[in-house]
């Protein structure tokens, strides 16, 4: 299956019906009805849980996108959701962690390649401790594993996302956060 950037995805408007006739431009906008859409990235949240030894949690995803890859807790934003809230909900459900305190690291923007299409993401990275670290119970559908590792962990070489890697090099180098 060949992958399109979500704006080639729209070949017709989603409100009228009518053919693109500028197909792949952004925003989308419809001559007929004046529908437009600007593909805005959606939402997403990363937590960087650490241990009482300042270890990192790294979870393998079980589904793809990236079957098999490491990565951190975390997923999407939903609609009337905080930022603060989806952090504490994903690494609830993936995890059964509570978040007890959480420290905003970084952002960085991030492609989701799902289902042949391409979605600008936004990922925003907290460094997260729990309350309950020794009770971790993963989400089966979604984690297939998880492992608290050091700093210099190889597995760092293996993350599902670019943006995960890039959040973790800016903890392992940041002055501000221990």
């Amino acid at each position: 299956m060949t992958e399109v950037a979500i704006e080639f995805a729209h070949r017709f408007c989603p409100n009228c019906g009518t053919p693109n006739a500028n197909l792949g431009s952004i925003p989308f906008r419809c001559d007929a009805c004046g529908f437009a859409n600007f593909f805005g990235p959606c939402g997403a949240v990363g937590a960087l849980v650490t241990n009482e030894h300042n270890q990192l949690l790294l979870v393998r995803r079980a589904r793809d996108p990236e079957r098999g890859k490491w990565g951190l807790p975390g997923g999407f934003v939903d609609r009337s959701e905080t930022i603060e809230q989806a952090l504490a909900r994903e690494v609830f459900e993936e995890t059964r962690l509570k978040v007890s305190s959480y420290e905003f690291l970084m952002s960085h923007p991030n492609d989701y390649h799902y289902g042949g299409i391409i979605v600008a993401v936004i990922d925003t990275f907290f460094v997260c401790k729990v309350s309950n670290a020794a009770e971790i119970a993963l989400q089966a559908s979604e984690l297939t594993e998880f492992r608290y590792v050091d700093k210099d962990s190889p597995l760092f070489d293996q993350m599902a996302f670019p943006s995960n890697r890039i959040a973790i090099d800016y903890w392992i180098n940041s002055d501000s956060i221990d």
